[in-house]
C-alpha cells in the first residue's frame, strides 16, 4: 500500500506542505526586499534627493516675517516655485517638528538641495544678514521709507521711534534733530530687526563714529557734535565737490565766529520744502522759518539733510583761509569762487547769475 502511494501520487503530504511553506517564505522575503527598497527610495527622496529648483540663478532669498506659521512658510516657498515635490517636503518637515519651530528672517536658499538641508536651515534660524544702505537723505520721512524697504520694520514704526522724546533722551536728542544720529554708511542687519532695535543700533554707530581722533578735531571747531553735523548738512547741499568742502566749511565757521548771518541758500530750500528749486530768489528769502539763515543768526535748529561722512569730516578739517563769501562759478562746473570782500563776492555773483540767465534758469 505504501509503495503504491509513492509511485502513483508522488511525494507524501508532508513534503508538499514543506515546499509550499518555502515558497511562501521566499515570496515574503521578496516582498520585504521590495518594500524595503521602496521605503529606502522614499526616505532618500524625502531626505536627500534634490527638491529645490531656482529659475535662472543658483541661489535666492526668502523672507519669513515675524509671527509666520508653517502654512505661511509653505505659501512663500510654493509661490516662488521653489519646491519640486511638496508632499515629501511637508512629510519631512512634520517629522522634524518644523511647524513648531518656524523662525523669522532672511534665508539664502541654494539650488539642488534636498528637503533635509532646507528644513535644517529654516529651523536653525541661521539667517543671512542684509546690507542696509542709506545716503543722500533729506528728511526723516524719506529715511524711514528707505529703511523700511530693506528690513522688516515698516516706515510708520520707524518714524514713531525717531519722534519719541522719551526714547531719544538716551542720546540727548529731541525729535527735531534726531536725524543726526544716522551716519550714512552700509550696515549689516538681520532682516527681521524691529524699529527700536534699528534706531538703537544707529545710536551705537553714532557714538562709535565720534572716536578719539574726531573728538580731538571737534575742539578746534569750537562747536558741539550736533552743531558740526548741522553745519555739515549745509555743506553737503552747497557742493558736490568733496575737495572744496573744507573751504566752504571754513567760510561758514568764519561767519559764525564774526556773528554774521550764514545766508545759506540750502537752508531756504529746506524751509520751503521744494527740493526742485535750482535758483533761490529774494522772495524766497522772506519765508518765516527757523531754518531761514537770511533772517536768523547762527545755525538752524537741526540738520537740513543727513550729511555724508565726507561732509562731517570736512567741517572737522575746515580750512581757515579768511574767506567770508563764496559763489558758484559761472562755468557751471560745480566749483565755487571764494572772496574775502563783499565787493569781490558781488562780482562773482553777477557772473553766475548771468550764466543762469543764459540758460533761462529762473528758479
Amino acid at each position: 500500500m505504501s509503495a503504491f502511494y509513492h509511485t502513483k501520487y508522488g511525494r507524501p503530504p508532508k513534503k508538499k506542505k514543506k515546499a509550499k511553506m518555502l515558497r511562501i517564505f521566499r515570496n515574503i522575503i521578496i516582498l520585504l526586499i521590495i518594500a524595503g527598497s521602496i521605503s529606502t527610495y522614499l526616505i532618500y527622496r524625502a531626505l536627500w534627493k534634490t527638491n529645490v529648483w531656482i529659475h535662472e540663478n543658483t541661489t535666492t532669498s526668502i523672507y519669513i516675517p515675524t509671527g509666520a506659521t508653517f502654512n505661511d512658510v509653505k505659501d512663500i516657498l510654493y509661490e516662488q516655485g521653489l519646491i519640486i515635490n511638496r508632499n515629501s517636503f511637508e512629510w519631512l518637515a512634520k517629522k522634524k517638528k518644523y511647524p513648531g519651530l518656524v523662525k523669522p528672517g532672511r534665508y539664502i536658499i541654494k539650488e539642488e538641495i534636498g528637503n533635509n538641508e532646507l528644513i535644517n536651515l529654516l529651523r536653525s534660524g541661521m539667517q543671512t544678514p542684509v546690507n542696509v544702505l542709506f545716503n543722500n537723505i533729506r528728511t526723516k520721512n524719506q529715511l524711514a521709507q528707505i529703511i523700511a524697504k530693506q528690513i522688516e520694520a515698516d516706515s510708520t514704526s520707524i518714524m514713531q521711534v525717531i519722534d519719541d522724546p522719551s526714547f531719544l533722551k538716551q542720546f540727548d536728542l529731541a525729535p527735531e534733530n534726531s536725524i543726526m544720529i544716522f551716519i550714512p554708511n552700509t550696515y549689516e542687519f538681520y532682516w527681521n530687526t524691529d524699529a527700536r532695535d534699528f534706531v538703537e543700533r544707529m545710536g551705537e554707530e553714532y557714538n562709535r563714529f565720534w572716536n578719539t581722533k574726531r573728538m580731538q578735531k571737534l575742539g578746534r571747531t569750537g562747536m558741539t557734535k550736533e552743531e558740526v553735523i548741522i553745519l555739515a548738512s549745509i555743506v553737503e547741499k552747497e557742493t558736490i565737490k568733496d575737495d572744496e568742502k573744507p573751504l566752504i566749511a571754513g567760510v561758514y565757521i568764519n561767519r559764525l565766529k564774526k556773528r554774521w548771518l550764514l545766508q545759506a541758500d540750502p537752508t531756504i530750500v529746506y524751509a520751503l520744502g521744494d527740493f526742485n528749486i535750482k535758483r533761490v530768489l529774494n522772495e524766497h528769502k522772506k519765508i518765516d522759518s527757523p531754518y531761514n539763515t537770511y533772517k536768523n543768526a547762527g545755525l538752524p535748529p537741526g540738520p537740513i539733510c543727513i550729511p555724508s561722512i565726507v561732509s562731517i569730516d570736512a567741517v572737522l578739517d575746515f580750512e581757515d583761509t579768511g574767506f567770508m563769501f563764496f559763489c558758484a562759478k559761472d562755468d557751471l562746473s560745480g566749483y565755487h569762487n571764494f572772496a574775502k570782500s563783499n565787493r569781490q563776492h558781488q562780482k562773482n555773483a553777477r557772473k553766475f547769475q548771468q550764466a543762469l540767465d543764459k540758460l533761462n534758469i529762473k528758479q
